[in-house]
């Protein structure tokens, strides 16, 4: 591919209804659909460093993140192509209901602003969504609904801290530490 030169018109309408697809089954959890956009599903998250690669670890990480924010859904902001890519800016929304990892069900809403790049290879099929965000605008707004003035909400507080120092740590996925620069050739 040409970094300077983007692709036909029709091509870009393509990836653009692939992609608009693909979030709307991601609202409606149709899991089945949603995976049918990538020939081997990929998610990069930045912010967490991690990797959910292939049919099942894809699909278990839409069932964890769906029992956390049951209701989650998007509002897309700005939608741009590139040569290899479209890019979303999206508020993420949804209340957590269910556990996030270790962190116990807090009942807040949170709306954060995020990244997705959809990533395409020369022919054109779909290979990585790669998000990113900030994990402290989702934590911060998941704690602001604990009442920290009653005992049981102090004590939600320390599980939900307890929970989060327990998802601290990990080491991050190699595949997104070892990154070759681009040949910038002049």
């Amino acid at each position: 591919m040409n970094r300077f030169v983007l692709p036909d018109e029709s091509v870009l309408r393509a990836r653009e209804k692939l992609v608009l697809d693909h979030f709307r089954d991601e609202v409606i959890q149709d899991w089945d659909a949603t995976l049918s956009t990538f020939p081997h599903p990929h998610y990069e998250l930045i912010a967490s460093m991690t990797v959910h690669d292939g049919d099942a670890q894809v699909r278990t990480y839409y069932d964890d993140t769906r029992v956390a924010f049951p209701d989650q859904h998007h509002e897309i902001i700005a939608f741009r192509h590139s040569v290899d890519a479209v890019i979303v800016e999206f508020w993420l929304l949804g209340t957590q209901l269910g556990p996030l990892g270790k962190i116990p069900p807090t009942g807040s809403p949170h709306r954060t602003r995020m990244n997705a790049y959809f990533i395409f290879d020369e022919n054109e099929n779909l290979v990585t969504e790669r998000i990113y965000f900030d994990q402290l605008t989702i934590l911060r707004q998941l704690l602001a609904g604990v009442d920290k003035r009653r005992p049981s909400g102090l004590v939600k507080l320390a599980r939900i801290v307890r929970g989060v120092l327990s998802m601290t740590g990990g080491k991050p996925d190699a595949r997104l530490i070892e990154t070759t620069p681009p040949d910038f050739v002049r």
